[in-house]
C-alpha cells in the first residue's frame, strides 16, 4: 500500500513479518503458516514451514491454491494461483498493539471445496476489524489436492493422506493460538466462522476431535452441514481421477509429480461430472475417515458430541435461486434431479427416513414456478442446518438466523436473498466496483445499516459469547426446542419464533441417520 504510514513488524513463530498501517488499520498479508504443499507434500498433512530470519514481506497478498476456472463462476481469486498458498491474512485496526487481547475472527471461505481464495477483495478485514475484532482469513487447499481421500492408494514410496483441507485450517488455527497475541488477538476467544464449504468446515470441525481447544465459538452461514461422504464413496472418486489422469493403481508414486495442467483438468472434469451423475453431491468434500472426522457432524451433534462452543447458524432465504441462476448442478432443482436424488438417498443410506417425494413437495406453495426451489433450499441447507442446531443445542447456546434481505435489483433478476448473499454485508463491503448492480436499483442505505448491525452482532459474538446487536435491536435468543427462536436479518430485523415451523414438520423430526 502505497498510503501506508508506517510498517508495523511482528515475531512470529516462523520469523518477523512487516505489514501496512494506512493510519487507520493494520494488515499483513501472505503470512505463510504452511510448508509450500509441493512434491512429495503435495497430498499429505501440512508441515511447518522453515524458518526464516530476514524480516518478510507482509504487504500483499499470497497466492491462491491452484483450482479449476468455471465460466459459470467469474471469481476474482485476488491473487495468482500458486504452490506457496499454505498462507493467512490479519487485520487490526491501527491502535490495536501486541497483547491488547482483542476477540479474533477466523474466517474459512466458502466456493464449494473447490473455488476461492482468503485474498477476494469482498473478505478485505478492514470494515469489520473496525468493528472491534482482529480478524484473519484463512488460505486452504482445494479440489483434489484438499478433499481427494487417496489414502488407500498409499504404497511404500507415496503416501496420501484425508481431509487435507480440514488439516489445513487445523493448522492455520494452530498458528492463530501461537501467534495471534503479537497481532494483539486473544488466543482464548478466537471464532471460527465461513460461509458455504467454509461453513461446511465449521460444522465438520465442530464434531472434529482435533480442533478441541483452537476455538472457542463458531458461526456457520449457509453450511451444507450434510455434505460428508463415506469412505467407500471417496475410494470410487478418487479412482475416477486416476483413471481421468491416466494413472493405473500401480503408478500412484508419479502422481505427486503430475503437471499442473493436467491434475486441474481431471479436478475440473469430476466437479462437473459428480453432480450430474448423483444429484445433490459434491465431487470434493469432507469424508468419515475414522480419525479427524469420526462421524458424519449431524450424528455426532445428536448424540450431545460436538464441542461445546457458541454457535450461530443460519441460512438464506432463496438460497437455491444462486445454482438456479447459474444453471449451475449443483443443487437439484429440477423435478427429474431431485427424483434422482430421493432415489439416491433411499438406495445408498437406507436409514434416513426421507418422508415420500410426493408429501414433500405438497408442503411448498408455489412449486409450479420454481419448481424444486424449496426443496433443493432445504436439503442442502435449511434442514441439515436445524438438525444441527437442535443437536449442538445440547451442550452450547446456539443462535439461528435466516437472511431475509434482498436489494430491489436482486428481486428483479429473481435472485433474492440467495446463497452468499449475505457475505457483503458480514464484511462490510457492500459495492464491489463501479459495475456491481447490487444497489443500482436502490438500497444501499438499508443495506449499510443492516452491515452494521450484522458486524455489530457478530464481533460481539466472538468477544462475549453473545450476539448483541447495537441499542435498540431487539434481543437475538437462544434456539431452545420450546421456540426455536430465529433472527430474521431484514430491513429491520426482528426475532421469530420457529419461523420454518410448517416445512420442519412435512421434513419429520426423525430425518436424523446418515450412516
Amino acid at each position: 500500500m502505497t498510503d501506508s504510514v508506517s510498517a508495523p513488524t511482528v515475531e512470529t513463530a516462523y520469523g518477523p513479518v512487516r505489514g501496512v498501517d494506512d493510519g487507520v488499520v493494520k494488515s499483513w498479508r501472505g503470512v505463510r503458516y504452511a510448508a509450500p504443499p509441493v512434491g512429495e507434500l503435495r497430498w499429505r498433512a501440512p508441515r511447518p514451514p522453515e524458518r526464516w530470519t530476514d524480516v518478510a514481506d507482509a504487504s500483499r497478498v499470497g497466492p491462491a491454491c491452484h483450482q479449476p476456472t468455471d465460466p459459470r463462476i467469474p471469481l476474482d481469486l485476488g491473487a495468482p494461483q500458486g504452490d506457496d498458498s499454505l498462507t493467512v491474512n490479519v487485520w487490526a485496526t491501527s491502535d490495536t498493539e501486541a497483547g491488547a487481547g482483542k476477540p479474533v475472527l477466523v474466517w474459512v471461505h466458502g466456493g464449494a471445496y473447490v473455488l476461492g481464495s482468503a485474498a477476494q477483495t469482498l473478505y478485505r478485514g478492514r470494515a469489520l476489524a473496525g468493528s472491534g475484532a482482529v480478524v484473519v482469513t484463512v488460505n486452504y487447499r482445494l479440489g483434489a489436492f484438499g478433499f481427494l481421500d487417496l489414502s488407500t492408494f498409499s504404497t511404500e514410496r507415496t503416501r496420501f493422506e484425508s481431509n487435507l483441507g480440514l488439516r489445513d485450517v487445523l493448522f492455520a488455527l494452530e498458528w492463530v493460538r501461537d501467534n495471534i497475541a503479537a497481532f494483539g488477538g486473544d488466543p482464548n476467544r478466537v471464532t471460527l466462522f465461513g460461509e458455504s464449504a467454509g461453513g461446511g468446515i465449521v460444522t465438520t470441525l465442530l464434531a472434529s476431535p482435533a480442533a478441541r481447544g483452537l476455538f472457542g465459538g463458531a458461526i456457520a452461514q449457509s453450511s451444507p452441514v450434510t455434505s460428508v461422504y463415506d469412505a467407500s464413496r471417496s475410494r470410487g472418486v478418487a479412482q475416477q481421477f486416476l483413471q481421468t489422469l491416466g494413472i493405473g493403481a500401480d503408478e500412484v508414486d508419479r502422481l505427486p509429480e503430475a503437471p499442473m495442467s493436467e491434475v486441474l483438468l481431471a479436478s475440473k472434469r469430476l466437479f462437473d461430472e459428480v453432480p450430474v451423475r448423483s444429484p445433490g453431491t459434491l465431487a470434493y468434500a469432507p469424508i468419515v475417515d475414522g480419525d479427524l472426522v469420526p462421524d458424519y457432524p449431524v450424528e455426532v451433534a445428536r448424540a450431545g458430541g460436538t464441542h461445546p462452543v457458541p454457535l450461530i447458524i443460519g441460512t438464506n432465504k432463496n438460497e437455491a435461486a444462486l445454482f438456479r441462476f447459474m444453471k449451475s448442478p449443483l443443487m437439484p432443482i429440477t423435478p427429474a434431479a431431485i427424483k434422482s436424488m430421493f432415489d439416491g438417498i433411499a438406495s445408498e443410506q437406507p436409514s434416513l427416513q426421507l418422508p415420500s417425494e410426493a408429501d414433500l413437495m405438497s408442503a411448498y406453495p408455489g412449486r409450479g414456478k420454481t419448481p424444486g426451489m424449496g426443496v433443493a433450499r432445504d436439503i442442502g441447507f435449511r434442514m441439515p442446518t436445524i438438525w444441527f442446531a437442535e443437536g449442538h443445542a445440547k451442550v452450547a447456546p446456539v443462535f439461528t438466523y435466516r437472511f431475509d434481505w434482498s436489494t430491489p435489483m436482486l428481486r428483479l433478476l429473481r435472485l433474492g436473498a440467495a446463497h452468499a448473499t449475505e457475505l457483503p454485508y458480514v464484511w462490510g463491503n457492500l459495492v464491489a466496483g463501479s459495475k456491481d448492480p447490487t444497489f443500482k436499483l436502490g438500497g444501499l442505505k438499508t443495506g449499510t445499516a443492516l452491515s452494521e448491525r450484522i458486524r455489530t452482532r457478530w464481533v460481539n459474538f466472538a468477544a462475549t459469547g453473545d450476539p448483541v446487536g447495537p441499542a435498540g435491536q431487539p434481543r437475538w435468543r437462544p434456539y431452545r426446542d420450546s421456540d426455536r427462536a430465529t433472527l430474521l436479518l431484514d430491513k429491520n430485523d426482528v426475532v421469530v419464533e420457529d419461523p420454518d415451523r410448517p416445512l420442519r414438520v412435512a421434513w419429520g423430526n426423525d430425518v436424523l441417520s446418515f450412516r
